[in-house]
């Protein structure tokens, strides 16, 4: 498998940035070194000493946030519940996302409220000053990235000392972190409450600052769309798809260049094509259970092909069925976007035969729900 343009995408790649464990509390960043050893590549020490003293500072300041502002947004009311983006790794989650936050009703975490959600209310008027540490584009692709851009909302955990399986990030080489805390349906009541928490207290956060419906993306929480629920009863999902011979090779892209940047040992990627295999079925068997839960009024599905072909008319429809209204205030921000990255181009891959036939054989349904086994003809 190789991914054409990338050599390209290597050059682009040559700018620097700070893996994501920056934003750890001390707590965090403790216990992760410990229940992994401190197998850390001596090449990576100078990050392990420097985040230990920076963690001491993010629990300081998150410590001042709950003084500040701890009651005032316990007592926050959200006139909106929030909108979830779903969708495997790599489907276009990101680009929608940012499309949706385009509209001036809604906000999408950013970056640097992601990484600090211990004390971003504090802070954030000074993220200009860190924007040294991240890379004007993604590592996987050629997206464009800041500390302002919208990010993953999984971040909230890891950086507050919640399991979370992106930990596994950190030391790749080591057994897998916190699987359970994928789908969460292993945990007890106990660590069940202790999961929702930062859930409820980060999207009271959001609204608090902004007084908007947040819009939060997440490849996990289509594994959680039950919990999610009942976090958020009234909450809204728009689950995205895209070709399978294409998400295969991209999601294993994805780990490669996620883990070159922010792991702290060298990675070896053993069993990563399998685990990319096996989290797929799991995450559309997941995906299927949830949307019977959810009013199908609440619930957008659609494809990316689609999404790319025609941005507007897949968008008008997503607002209609979602009854999110204003479309028309929103068009003149979505068009301005769409020109602004009209040249952008995804990667593309070129699957072996046996990388096609793994794909054929685990994830067939998919690829014939959706319609995409004629296109991957054509393509042949």
């Amino acid at each position: 498998m190789r991914a054409a343009g990338s050599a390209s995408l290597t050059s682009r790649w040559r700018e620097w940035a700070a893996p994501v464990w920056i934003g750890c509390n001390f707590s965090a960043w403790a216990r992760l070194l410990i229940r992994n050893r401190f197998a850390v590549h001596p090449s990576r020490w100078h990050y392990a000493v420097l985040y230990t003293f920076v963690s001491v500072g993010n629990s300081a300041l998150g410590l001042l946030q709950r003084l500040v502002f701890g009651r005032r947004v316990a007592n926050t009311v959200m006139a909106e519940a929030p909108i979830f983006v779903i969708g495997h790794w790599r489907t276009g989650t990101t680009l929608l996302h940012e499309l949706l936050v385009l509209d001036e009703r809604f906000v999408g975490p950013t970056g640097f409220e992601c990484v600090a959600p211990q004390h971003f209310l504090l802070t954030e008027r000074f993220a200009p000053l860190a924007g040294f540490m991240v890379s004007k584009h993604r590592a996987m692709d050629n997206m464009d990235s800041s500390l302002y851009h919208p990010q993953e909302d999984e971040f909230v955990w890891v950086m507050q000392g919640q399991p979370s399986p992106y930990l596994t990030l950190a030391f790749p080489n080591r057994p897998p972190e916190h699987e359970r805390y994928l789908d969460l349906e292993q945990l007890t009541p106990q660590e069940l409450a202790a999961w929702k928490r930062p859930l409820l207290r980060f999207v009271a956060q959001l609204y608090f600052r902004h007084r908007k419906t947040v819009v939060l993306k997440n490849p996990n929480h289509s594994f959680r769309i039950k919990v999610l629920l009942d976090v958020f009863p009234q909450a809204k999902f728009v689950h995205i798809v895209r070709d399978p011979y294409v998400v295969y090779p991209s999601s294993i892209h994805l780990l490669k260049s996620l883990s070159r940047v922010h792991s702290l040992q060298r990675p070896t990627f053993e069993g990563l094509d399998e685990r990319v295999l096996e989290t797929y079925v799991d995450l559309y068997r997941k995906v299927d259970e949830g949307r019977e839960l959810v009013d199908p009024s609440r619930f957008y599905e659609l494809r990316y092909e689609d999404l790319i072909a025609d941005p507007e008319g897949q968008l008008g429809r997503l607002y209609e069925h979602l009854e999110l209204g204003q479309f028309e205030q929103y068009l003149p921000r979505l068009r301005e976007y769409l020109a602004d990255h009209q040249d952008y181009r995804t990667n593309s891959y070129e699957l072996t035969a046996a990388q096609r036939a793994a794909v054929d054989e685990n994830w067939g349904a998919v690829i014939d729900r959706y319609g995409y086994r004629t296109a991957d003809e054509a393509r042949r």
